[in-house]
């Protein structure tokens, strides 16, 4: 079985690459895969718009779509295995809507891009925190998961209303296209700047939540039991949680909001790969 888990995981990462390649070639102007070898490999091109579209145009938008989907998914697998429950997504805890709302108050506000995604992360950290405060003073003798998933459904709705007051205040001439938007998610505008800001966030953040990959394992059999065999779940809980947030704020600040992957990508590889978090979170 594990052999065959890793031949499963070398054919993703097979595929990985090829798609990632084949992305280069593919938009509204069409490079030939001729072409996109004799750049990569040999510093030489025919058309000279080539050059500049894969370095300028292509390869950020491309490593920004890696970055962000691989982030959510493995948050969202690591949340799924956190909370035993496979309806969690990366934004349970209001991490997504907090951005959005700390992006549309900085373009309410007519702020530069770079203030737009601090205002973002910022407000996503503090909306988990927030989710974080208010089940603490909340679960008494009550569940800790149900009363932390509680908190966070009811922040996200908190900023999510606060989204729509903003909204309705923009000027809809010309903040509320810009707030609309960025709401939508997109890669059209990222820059190799902005990817070399998040790339060691999201790599960082990586490592804990694959070491802590067994854990998840044994957390799967309850709390009590997970303790009665030496994890420490409240250490794990917080591990897990700071290093997803901190994965998924960092990505929404940069690309907006994109919904789906966190929670439907772990399901398909789950299927895939089985719930071991140990191949789980790395073939995410």
């Amino acid at each position: 079985m594990k052999r065959n888990a890793k031949h499963i995981i070398l054919l993703i990462a097979l595929f990985f690459v090829l798609i990632t390649v084949f992305s280069f070639t593919v938009g509204r102007y069409p490079i030939a895969w001729g072409d996109l070898a004799a750049f990569l490999f040999g510093g030489r091109c025919v058309d000279g718009n080539v050059p500049v579209l894969i370095a300028q145009v292509r390869l950020p938008r491309i490593l920004g779509a890696l970055l962000t989907g691989g982030a959510l998914a493995v948050s969202g697998a690591a949340y799924q295995g956190l909370f035993r429950n496979p309806m969690v997504s990366p934004d349970i805890l209001g991490v997504s809507s907090g951005a959005g709302f700390g992006a549309t108050l900085a373009i309410l506000f007519s702020a530069g891009v770079f203030a737009v995604q601090v205002s973002a992360f910022a407000m996503g950290l503090l909306a988990v925190m927030v989710a974080l405060a208010v089940s603490r003073m909340m679960h008494g003798q009550h569940d800790k998961i149900l009363m932390l998933v509680l908190s966070g459904m009811t922040v996200s709705a908190m900023f999510g209303a606060l989204i729509s007051l903003m909204k309705y205040v923009a000027d809809s001439e010309s903040k509320l296209p810009d707030i609309v938007f960025w709401l939508m998610g997109s890669f059209s505008d990222i820059t190799m700047s902005e990817i070399v800001v998040i790339a060691p966030i999201v790599l960082l953040t990586l490592v804990p939540l694959q070491l802590a990959s067994w854990k998840l394992n044994v957390l799967s059999f309850g709390e009590e039991e997970a303790s009665a065999l030496g994890i420490n779940v409240r250490r794990l809980r917080a591990v897990v949680i700071c290093c997803a947030s901190l994965m998924t704020g960092s990505v929404v600040a940069v690309s907006g909001l994109i919904g789906w992957v966190g929670l439907i990508i772990p399901h398909l590889t789950r299927f895939i790969v089985g719930a071991n978090h140990r191949l789980l979170l790395p073939a995410s």
